[in-house]
């Protein structure tokens, strides 16, 4: 019922899952990972423990292939479960149990694991291998993920539907204001919020996340000098805020604007000229 990839980023800085499927919800089930630890999806018949297990597994120092054969071990309904693992060093495992209800099954390599069941056949997994492959290093790992999951929906995806999709990624430090490690955490939970297409809308989501949540690069920083101050407090006023501060607080820029004053992102530079004009 569930078509997920499960990978670490080439550098070894983040880990993250991407997931559709028809069914309610799916990114409260299936995805869990913590930075510096590894990733996980558990699907079809989903065993929810695993995650916790996992994680747990493989902080202790299990390997991803080590994690999964202790989960399986101990539980009896091994042959209805799906699994994917991708440990700190980016090393994968994945697992389709034997009753699980076709056409399912999964594909690893170097730093992924792709899996998938209920699927209208074995071209929803090689189509998301060969996304992931072809997007590349350089691209970011909520990218390559989003790339994998959207080739898998257009190769045919859940043989019952579209309903939701999930995106999770962790990278140390990566949180808002840097207080976690939750780089991306985005959910469509059910289809009929966004016309029947959850991965598209996912895709919205994620553009939006890295606007609003992500820190600005040294190339997207442009120094506020004392012209520049004016005419940023000129333009929010204008707008009817009290400063400038308090537009950026009001519109939810506080990761694109220094907390000195010193810089402000290229991009909410653009924003508020052009709201101003």
């Amino acid at each position: 019922m569930t078509f997920s990839i499960v990978a670490r980023s080439a550098d070894g800085e983040s880990w993250g899952v991407a997931v559709a499927s028809k069914f309610l919800a799916v990114g409260s089930p299936v995805p869990a990972a913590v930075a510096g630890v590894g990733a996980i999806a558990t699907q079809a018949d989903a065993n929810v423990a695993y995650k916790g297990l996992a994680l747990s597994h493989l902080d202790d120092g299990a390997t991803a292939e080590v994690a999964l054969q202790r989960l399986l071990e101990e539980d009896d309904g091994r042959d209805h479960r799906q699994v994917g693992i991708v440990d700190v060093d980016g090393s994968a495992a994945s697992h389709t149990g034997g009753d699980c209800l076709d056409w399912a099954g999964g594909v690893t390599g170097d730093g992924y694991a792709i899996q998938g069941n209920i699927l209208t056949g074995p071209e929803v997994v090689e189509a998301m291998e060969a996304a992931w492959l072809a997007s590349g290093a350089e691209t970011s790992l909520e990218r390559r993920l989003l790339a994998a999951l959207t080739a898998g929906d257009e190769a045919g995806g859940d043989s019952r539907g579209r309903q939701s999709a999930a995106l999770l990624v962790v990278r140390d430090g990566a949180g808002y204001g840097g207080n976690d490690d939750i780089a991306c955490d985005l959910r469509v939970d059910d289809a009929a919020s966004c016309g029947g297409t959850p991965i598209v809308e996912l895709e919205r989501l994620l553009s939006l996340s890295e606007l609003y949540l992500t820190a600005s690069t040294d190339d997207e920083k442009v120094a506020i000098t004392p012209e520049l101050e004016a005419e940023l407090e000129s333009l929010a006023t204008g707008l009817g805020h009290r400063d400038f501060a308090a537009w950026v607080g009001t519109e939810n820029y506080e990761m694109r604007v220094a907390d000195d004053g010193s810089w402000i992102d290229v991009r909410i530079l653009e924003i508020i000229r052009e709201a101003g004009r």
